[in-house]
């Protein structure tokens, strides 16, 4: 009889264990012991998952709260891990009577968060496409259980094929040319069909926050890319987007909560402004029609004293494009969750900066509560944000502890959009005594006493969202001139993949022209970038001249850490000095299309009692002591 009872009492524990509702994901799947912040916000997935409570006796851990969310497939479980020890922590579900155990991971730091440090002044940021790039394997094209993909280099706006083993594969070659840092966009899945024109082989459409797109790799490839680019002292920057995610993401098929993304009922309700588009899911995840609200793009709203209502609105809760939903950062959980997710990729792989995609489009008082989080549990970390208005004074507010702003934004690094707009449209104007030409560069200068911190300005010639600077019409004086800027004021610098071997192109038909495929980098590929037998003579001519420049500008305290001093436009020639512990150098550049004369006695304060110069790109001595001509569009970088 006791025997029976034993084995009816066996058999209902096992039905009662087999009707326990199942859990498909827990978010994040590990974490770390030992953070400042000690707590912990769990996102459990499983159908009919919300009824369900949750208990733990782990040492050191205590429940804070459970939160259950609008979808019945979601649960938030909040712990506290302030005084846990590394291991495996048992968490008890339990539901309509049943009870089951899900072992979660606990694991030490690799080092603490003090031991962290960023990118800074003294590196040079280099920013590619990893599916523009190289492949290394031609296997991870087409993977089952993803969205239909086309693989089509013929077609600039698809899938290329690049991925992190072909970045891997050619670390060597970042260290030929000379520069310290690897912006990489997005390497997040963005598991999303292709309609045969587009693709989103940029990432800027996550579906997974937590996966690397495996057409890209898995997690352990990059985490393998970083650890040997750290071997080739190579530091790794993340590109990171709070503002929206995919229209793929599960999050789109079961919303979580009726407030987890920015789509105003009132706009649903069909009550104005006009700006629809196709958006959205049904059951299946096939698309329906639903009224959205697009962003503006406006930035202005944001800082604006005066904006009213609407423009804010428009600017901060509209969707970017209809396949990138706006997320709302507002909702505690949301932030919460994000927050999570970058220093879960800062602790598990190792990552040494983020670049925050569309950073003035998300709640400014949620991105500043991440980032203060950051700066806390890691002080020397540094994070540059995309603030795209080309005026100083904006910029410069959305720099950490910025005395123009009303609130502090704690982002240490903001990106120089008025460097770049008005370099392109200096580049091809003759330099004239007043406002053309390099006095658009001097004019913008002039407004850094606005930055905090001008060594915390990130700027760049061109990047992946605007057109290369060389166009349709590559001028390697133009582009030498450029890269003597960038490369020698007070700022951190960003190159853009394959301008270094002379890439051009335009947006004017599609994004994917100033994103092309780096040559050698593919199979069948007639050139190879990658060697100097590969290249050009005109193509080996500007690497050779700008790894030069990169090396010599390679922990040289003189551009990191020297006074900077601008002279104004004169007779066409532009110049700014920098000095440190009694060495200096001159960028010296001739802005116009003919021969012009520096005459040195201007510049005086400068060159002093110098008789001689060393022009760092030959070698050559320059006498300081006459005027220096210079032939059209020449570049000099001298130093003493």
């Amino acid at each position: 009889m006791k025997k029976s009872l034993l084995l009816i009492t066996f058999l209902l524990e096992v039905l009662m264990m087999q009707a326990a509702v199942k859990i498909d994901r827990i978010e994040p799947a590990n974490w770390y012991v030992g953070m400042k912040d000690a707590s912990l916000q769990l996102m459990v997935y499983g159908k009919d998952i919300r009824e369900a409570t949750v208990t733990t006796d782990y040492p050191g851990v205590r429940l804070d709260s459970i939160v259950r969310l609008d979808s019945p497939n979601y649960l938030l479980v909040y712990l506290n891990l302030g005084n846990a020890k590394a291991g495996r922590m048992n968490l008890v579900f339990s539901q309509k009577g049943a009870s089951w155990k899900v072992a979660y991971p606990l694991e030490n730091r690799a080092k603490a968060g003090e031991e962290r440090y960023g990118f800074s002044n003294a590196d040079v940021l280099y920013l590619l496409m990893p599916d523009r790039f190289a492949s290394g394997s031609s296997k991870n094209d087409k993977l089952k259980g993803m969205e239909p993909c086309t693989v089509d280099r013929k077609e600039p706006s698809l899938r290329h094929g690049g991925d992190l083993e072909g970045i891997r594969q050619h670390l060597s070659y970042f260290n030929e040319l000379g520069v310290t840092a690897l912006w990489f966009t997005p390497v997040l899945e963005n598991n999303r069909p292709d309609d045969g024109k587009y693709s989103t082989y940029h990432g800027y459409a996550t579906t997974d926050y937590y996966k690397v797109d495996p057409r890209f790799g898995t997690n352990e490839e990059y985490r393998r890319l970083i650890r040997e680019a750290h071997q080739h002292g190579l530091k790794v920057v993340m590109d990171m987007i709070f503002n929206h995610c995919g229209d793929y993401h599960p999050w789109l098929k079961d919303i979580p909560s009726k407030d987890w993304f920015n789509t105003p009922e009132w706009l649903r309700e069909d009550k104005t402004t006009g700006r629809n588009a196709t958006t959205g899911y049904t059951e299946n995840g096939a698309s329906k029609k639903s009224k959205y609200l697009q962003t503006s793009y406006k930035l202005t709203p944001v800082v604006d004293p005066y904006a009213s209502k609407i423009d804010f609105h428009e600017t901060v809760d509209g969707w970017f494009v209809p396949s990138m939903p706006d997320l709302n950062q507002r909702n505690p959980h949301v932030i919460k969750y994000l927050v999570q997710n970058s220093i879960w990729w800062i602790e598990s792989a190792d990552i040494d900066g983020i670049r925050m995609d569309t950073h003035p489009y998300a709640d400014y008082d949620a991105m500043a509560h991440w980032l203060k989080t950051l700066d806390t549990e890691y002080p020397n970390f540094n994070v540059v944000g995309e603030t795209w208005v080309a005026e100083p004074a904006y910029t410069a507010s959305y720099q950490k502890d910025s005395p123009l702003a009303r609130r502090n934004s704690y982002l240490k690094t903001v990106m120089d959009f008025s460097f770049f707009d008005k370099l392109d449209k200096a580049k091809r104007e003759e330099t004239d005594g007043w406002w053309e030409g390099y006095n658009r560069i001097y004019n913008s200068l002039v407004y850094d006493y606005l930055y905090q911190d001008p060594s915390h300005v990130l700027a760049f010639i061109e990047n992946h969202d605007t057109d290369r600077f060389l166009g349709n019409d590559p001028d390697p004086l133009l582009l030498r001139q450029a890269y003597a800027l960038l490369l020698t004021i007070n700022r951190i610098p960003q190159l853009y993949y394959g301008t270094e071997i002379l890439m051009g192109g335009t947006k004017e038909v599609t994004d994917g022209n100033v994103r092309r495929d780096f040559p050698g980098g593919f199979p069948g590929d007639t050139q190879n970038g990658f060697t100097a037998a590969g290249r050009s003579e005109a193509q080996n001519a500007m690497f050779n001249w700008l790894s030069r420049l990169l090396h010599w500008r390679k922990d040289n305290p003189l551009i990191t850490k020297g006074r900077q001093i601008q002279f104004i436009p004169c007779q066409g020639v532009y110049v700014i000095a920098r000095q440190y512990e009694g060495r200096t150098s001159l960028t010296i550049l001739n802005g116009t299309n003919r021969e012009a004369v520096m005459p040195v006695e201007r510049y005086a304060e400068v060159i002093g009692s110098q008789a001689n110069g060393t022009d760092i790109m030959t070698a050559r001595t320059v006498d300081l002591t006459h005027d220096i001509k210079l032939g059209p569009r020449e570049t000099l970088i001298l130093e003493y």
